[in-house]
């Protein structure tokens, strides 16, 4: 890790080298059509080799991916053709020297003092993320760095956040432990008012150059804790992607938090009930120990603050074998001395034995505070495959809690629902059979859901175009089918229940 990154108060040079990223289609873009889409999703997993490949040209964008991704020196006058030395130097940005690697010559010229990574944004806007070198998450030989206080790069937790997070206008966004600032570069989008914090100052300073080298607004960064920098303060929108790894100590700023377990992420969650505003969310990401004789999903409810519904979605969960060897292996742990990673592995299984952990559940956890005497909490397991962005599939989660909330039976069968788009009808049973073991309504978009549903529930939903009422239509399959009207009443809300919570149906005009 170098321990110089660029000034931050030379908007003047920031704006020129974006200029020159651009004018040399240093873009997400421009950099997949350069490497192929190969060499890229190497490139995503911190290995090189493709990527270098690609680059033997001499070509401005094949300069720019060896200064800014793979950390090669390239000789002056070769850089001179696509960026403005002279100021880079000055402003730090890049500096003379060699980089110690194989190639370009020996490696005599100019190399980059920071990770600088194209990124594309959610509406084809061209941000630039900048991080410390060799930090972009993954690859086989760790983050590439093991200073306590380096800070990473886009990696798949990162844009997962940011796929999930509601995007709806805002007065006013936190995003908690800002690290190299890509969160707090999406809020800026819809949020007026942007604050970022991170207990490293280190990650303030890279956050700020994302955001000028974006062309974004600057937010207000604040050194500090999680929320110690902004006590009394409330927010329309909270996110963090926090230091959630369950460690036995705190080494690397940007995964162990220094708490015991998963303290650190009870925390967050807890804390973040008297910091919104009424209607606001609050999304994480998160890990949670998996204790033997606890029920994992008692374990996550208790941490919801009150006056919050909730939506907690467990993705993943590992063994704690699996999860000691993937974050030994993520801090480049495996490399070192076989014996100093032997005592790492067995301090980590020392750490989940006295605390009973038997594994680690990964997910995402969002409350919104809505003030309800009957808050909603849904907790669930959903490791299947689901299509991002989900902002919106989250916000429209927590409007169907409120409608379901203030209708009772008679209410909703009185009520007119739609089919949601996109949800086929699969029959399953054996082939040449008359009639389908079940039914099964699946979704193609967001969450992707399935759900089983008797020959009256996919009846019902079959007819659902908003025309007639709910009680109309049960009516009328009571008449073909010659089952009591009233009975029929009195046992199929339960199911448009679970089909409107799930997102099948949709109330008309809610």
């Amino acid at each position: 890790m170098s321990n110089r990154l660029p000034s931050s108060e030379r908007s003047d040079v920031t704006a020129r080298l974006r200029e020159a990223l651009l004018g040399a289609d240093f873009t997400a873009d421009g950099l997949l059509e350069l490497l192929g889409a190969s060499a890229y999703a190497a490139l995503a997993r911190s290995e090189t080799v493709p990527a270098l490949r690609a680059t033997r040209g001499d070509g401005g964008l094949e300069t720019l991916v060896r200064l800014f991704l793979l950390q090669r020196s390239v000789p002056r006058a070769r850089v001179e053709r696509v960026l403005p030395v002279e100021p880079l130097l000055e402003s730090g940005w890049l500096v003379e020297g060699a980089d110690g690697l194989p190639g370009e010559g020996g490696g005599a010229g100019l190399r980059a003092t920071v990770d600088v990574r194209p990124y594309g944004g959610p509406d084809g806007e061209d941000w630039f993320i900048v991080s410390d070198l060799g930090c972009a998450v993954g690859g086989a030989g760790g983050i590439g760095s093991r200073d306590e206080g380096v800070v990473l790069g886009v990696g798949g937790a990162s844009t997962t956040l940011a796929g999930i997070t509601v995007r709806t206008p805002v007065a006013s966004a936190l995003d908690v432990g800002t690290g190299s600032g890509i969160q707090a570069l999406h809020a800026a989008r819809h949020a007026t008012r942007v604050t970022a914090t991170d207990l490293n100052p280190r990650a303030l300073h890279c956050t700020r150059l994302t955001l000028a080298l974006s062309g974004a607004p600057g937010a207000d960064l604040r050194e500090g804790s999680l929320y110690e920098p902004v006590a009394g303060e409330t927010y329309d929108l909270i996110v963090s992607n926090p230091p959630f790894v369950i460690s036995p100590g705190a080494r690397l700023t940007y995964r162990d938090g220094g708490m015991g377990g998963d303290d650190l992420c009870r925390s967050i969650v807890q804390q973040a009930g008297d910091r919104l505003n009424e209607g606001g969310y609050a999304q994480f990401l998160a890990n949670w120990q998996h204790v033997e004789g606890e029920e994992w999903t008692e374990r996550v409810r208790s941490w919801v603050p009150r006056g919050c519904d909730a939506w907690i979605v467990q993705r993943e969960v590992q063994d704690i074998t699996q999860y000691a060897e993937l974050w030994l292996r993520d801090a480049g742990d495996h490399r070192t001395d076989p014996a100093e990673y032997a005592a790492r592995y067995d301090a980590w299984l020392d750490e989940f034995e006295a605390r009973g952990t038997k594994g680690v559940g990964f997910g995402w956890i969002t409350l919104r505070r809505s003030g309800s005497a009957e808050p909603s909490v849904t907790i669930e397991e959903w490791p299947h495959p689901v299509e991002q962005p989900l902002g919106e599939t989250v916000r429209a989660h927590f409007a169907r809690q409120d409608y379901l909330r203030t209708h009772d039976d008679a209410a909703l069968l009185a009520d007119h629902f739609t089919l949601a788009a996109e949800v086929m009808q699969e029959q399953v049973g054996l082939p040449g059979a008359e009639d389908p073991e079940h039914v099964v309504l699946r979704q193609h978009r967001g969450m992707r859901r399935a759900t089983k549903v008797d020959t009256v529930g996919a009846g019902f939903a079959g007819v659902c175009d908003g025309t007639l009422s709910a009680g109309r239509i049960l009516d009328a399959i009571a008449q073909l089918t010659g089952e009591e009207p009233v009975a029929l009443r009195d046992r199929t809300p339960a199911q448009i229940r679970l089909l409107v919570e799930q997102g099948f149906l949709e109330p008309v005009g809610r």
